[in-house]
């Protein structure tokens, strides 16, 4: 969203973890606190680079393994007050957007349950936790988490979060979100990191309004492309950008150029693994969702992303989650990225018919592509 969706530093948030995620001090180099990798998960990613083994045939394993495992996950991680754990080890402290924040684990949850039309352990449960984490000003808190929920960033990730997943589950906010965007665009829009530009279409959209003009304007400033389309050499801010565009219902600016440098950055693998880990954790997502939308179903498009699933299958666990990188911790964060990066990739089919308004469940696994 990669990790971009932090943005802040994702969401991929500034996006995460990784991506999602607005302190310069905060956002630095990586998507910011997000972004750290455990000890354990930078080790397996570092053996992995040395020698990036082949990804698995996807004839390996099934759509139905797939789903049937991640109904195992979700189960085992679920708790009793209708959040999950961002592991299924009690004691794993998650990466990205999971370490990030607590209210990530839950909102993917409830996305990756939308996405292929199941219910979660309890719907009213998610519901009640999502609600009780906003205060009177609008904004959402974590509670668990590396980000200060009073921070710029913080508040920005809590609520875009938080709005999403409550529209998800049909519920709304007890108080109006959207002033936290006004706040925030007013004070620290000029210090935001690229990979944080679609969090505002987005949380505007569920919320049941399209971005202000003035907000508009503000934004699109920060995502001044080089000649091939990419923001800061960097395929999250790259994807933040195609995000944004197709949000607000515009075409994608360099958006051939765009296209034809992603394509060529996929690696032998099917991976896009151009940075470092905590910069690319959502890389192959971001590049699945550009060339998905900018690609259509030229060939080499559907080539792309069909090496793009193998290698998000080579990610999978026995315990029926998806690690960031192969051999790494199953991770709450990581399924969905992988669960988009499969469905953008046609192996994962989603429910039919498909939830309201798709395009705002998540980072845009279940966007229509233009024709």
């Amino acid at each position: 969203m990669d990790d971009p969706r932090p943005i802040i530093p994702s969401g991929r948030a500034f996006a995460t973890g990784n991506s999602a995620r607005l302190s310069p001090s905060l956002l630095s180099g990586t998507l910011g606190a997000m972004n750290r990798c455990t000890v354990l998960g930078l080790a397996a990613f570092l053996v992995t680079a040395v020698a990036l083994p082949a990804a698995p045939s996807t004839a390996e394993v099934t759509p139905g393994d797939v789903r049937k495992g991640l109904r195992d996950f979700y189960a085992k991680t679920a708790r009793p007050d209708g959040s999950f754990r961002p592991g299924i080890d009690p004691d794993y402290e998650g990466m990205s957007d999971s370490a990030y924040s607590d209210l990530a684990p839950v909102a993917y949850a409830v996305v990756v349950h939308k996405t292929f039309g199941w219910k979660l352990p309890d719907e009213e449960k998610a519901k009640a936790f999502l609600l009780a984490r906003q205060q009177e000003d609008g904004t959402f808190v974590n509670i668990g988490g590396t980000v200060d929920p009073k921070s710029a960033a913080g508040r920005a990730y809590n609520t875009t979060m938080a709005v999403m997943a409550l529209r998800a589950l049909g519920a709304k906010p007890r108080h109006d979100p959207l002033p936290i965007f006004d706040l925030v665009l007013k004070a620290d829009y000029k210090d935001l990191p690229p990979y944080m530009t679609s969090f505002f279409p987005l949380a505007y959209l569920a919320s049941g309004k399209p971005i202000p003009p003035a907000a508009d304007k503000k934004i699109k400033a920060l995502m001044a492309q080089d000649d091939d389309g990419y923001l800061h050499e960097h395929v999250a801010a790259t994807f933040h950008a195609a995000h944004y565009y197709r949000l607000v219902g515009e075409d994608v600016p360099k958006g051939e150029a765009m296209l034809m440098r992603t394509l060529r950055d996929q690696k032998a693998n099917g991976s896009w693994l151009l940075n470092s880990p905590a910069r690319d954790r959502h890389a192959t997502f971001d590049a699945a969702f550009i060339i998905k939308q900018l690609g259509g179903d030229r060939p080499e498009a559907r080539k792309a992303l069909e090496m793009a699933a193998k290698w998000s299958l080579s990610c999978r666990n026995a315990d029926g989650g998806f690690g960031h990188f192969p051999g790494s911790t199953s991770d709450a964060d990581a399924n969905y990225f992988h669960v988009g990066t499969l469905v953008m990739a046609g192996f994962l089919k989603p429910a039919d018919p498909l939830p309201r308004d798709p395009q705002l469940l998540g980072w845009g696994h279940l966007f229509p592509a233009k024709k």
